[in-house]
């Protein structure tokens, strides 16, 4: 059987759902992770430490290693990973995005750049090193502006200001989170970095797609029903299939794989989120990876194949019965961290389980656990996933199973 090359992160709520896709497949399998772990000499072939930050570190390890283990793919789940990944598959000379294009994804100022020199639509913007002066910089910007650090995902980070004293405001706070040391350590020389774009004004959706040979597929287009106007941005509510015409759906492709192609990109998973309404079709973000989080357990194929087992299918060429999506609406709501605190006691988890159309509830935060909402923090109090006979029933059934929880959190 062939081996794939997991890259997984010790953060990452992905690594149960890859490990049993690759058991589904009867591949073999080696793990890295950032961080050593403690029974890796007693499985040298299936576990391995990489820096991620480091690609072509990465990429020399594993030639090294691959001389002994051969390695038929390597797959990343998250922007930093994915560039490892890639770096990774270029020296083992496997199919897989060019590095430079993994990075033009990963950094939102290269993105921006790569787009609008291919006439792409994406917001009009201007990197800034923290160092400089607010006010300053504040009196160079257009209102309202989104400000962002250029390396990190889901939201993180991210802030709307609509005159001078909120930019201000923005700005310091993005510098302190910048300055945290797990924050500076994952960006390097990028944590000296804002970048300041223009607020597009339409809905949000998001495309999950697949790359072959440069050529996009559509596996999924997801409707954010909740508005997304800030001050923060933090996700909830994904449904599919889109409520869009079909018209404006093809638009959205057509951007996105233009998107793609102006990057470089051309193989494996991309996630993209576009602004959509009178203006036009504008890409925010372009991702070389799949959707984050669990959502991905939103998705099933076929007669219910996962989307972590077409990723890997795709990366090792082998043969993918169907990209067509099963034939129901499905969502999933990212629980929202209210506020700061420790996590007590959760209540309501039955009641919301026993919400018609729930296909599961999981609660991924735990009793103890320090809670950091946006645009600090990066993760999520759990995920509520619903199917139904159409997208409303759907996002209703969502809704509804999120008023049952009852999360109670201290100081």
């Amino acid at each position: 059987m062939p081996r794939v090359l997991l890259l997984l992160p010790t953060t990452t709520y992905r690594t149960p759902d890859f490990l049993e896709a690759a058991d589904r497949l009867g591949l073999e399998v080696t793990v890295a992770s950032e961080e050593a772990n403690a029974l890796e000499g007693k499985n040298p072939e299936g576990l391995l430490t990489l820096d991620f930050r480091e690609p072509a570190a990465c990429a020399r390890r594993v030639e090294e290693f691959a001389r002994r283990v051969p390695i038929a793919a390597a797959v990343g789940v998250d922007e930093q990973t994915v560039v490892a990944a890639s770096a990774i598959s270029a020296a083992l000379g496997l199919p897989a995005n060019p590095p430079g294009a993994a990075v033009a994804a990963w950094h939102k100022g290269t993105l921006r750049r790569r787009l609008s020199a291919a006439g792409v639509p994406t917001p009009a913007h201007r990197v800034f090193l923290r160092d400089e002066d607010e006010a300053a910089v504040s009196a160079r910007v257009k209102y309202p502006c989104v400000l962002k650090p250029t390396f990190l995902a889901g939201s993180r980070g991210v802030i709307r200001a609509d005159e001078p004293g909120a930019f201000a405001g923005a700005w310091r706070r993005i510098g302190r989170l910048l300055e945290d040391p797990e924050v500076a350590r994952l960006g390097g020389k990028l944590a000296r970095e804002i970048l300041v774009e223009d607020f597009v004004h339409g809905a949000e959706f998001a495309l999950e797609g697949l790359l072959a040979g440069g050529e996009l597929s559509v596996l999924a287009l997801f409707d954010k029903p909740d508005p997304l106007d800030g001050p923060f941005f933090e996700e909830t509510i994904y449904v599919t299939p889109s409520r869009l015409p079909e018209e404006e759906q093809r638009t959205i492709h057509r951007v996105v794989a233009a998107g793609a192609r102006a990057l470089g990109l051309c193989e494996g998973p991309v996630h993209a989120e576009v602004r959509h309404g009178v203006s036009g079709t504008w890409i925010i973000e372009l991702a070389a990876r799949s959707i984050g989080g669990l959502c991905a357990r939103t998705l099933r194929f076929g007669t219910g194949m996962s989307l972590e087992e077409l990723i890997l299918r795709n990366a090792l060429r082998m043969e993918i019965p169907t990209l067509e999506r099963e034939p129901v609406a499905a969502g999933v709501l990212m629980i929202p961290i209210p506020r700061a605190g420790v996590l007590g006691e959760v209540r309501g988890v039955d009641r919301a389980r026993s919400v018609p159309g729930i296909a599961e509830v999981t609660i991924t935060a735990h009793p103890g656990q320090r809670l950091v909402p946006l645009p600090e923090g990066s993760r999520y109090l759990g995920f509520l996933f619903s199917r139904a006979e159409r997208p409303e029933d759907a996002e209703a059934a969502l809704r509804q199973s999120h008023a049952e929880l009852v999360f109670e959190i201290e100081g």
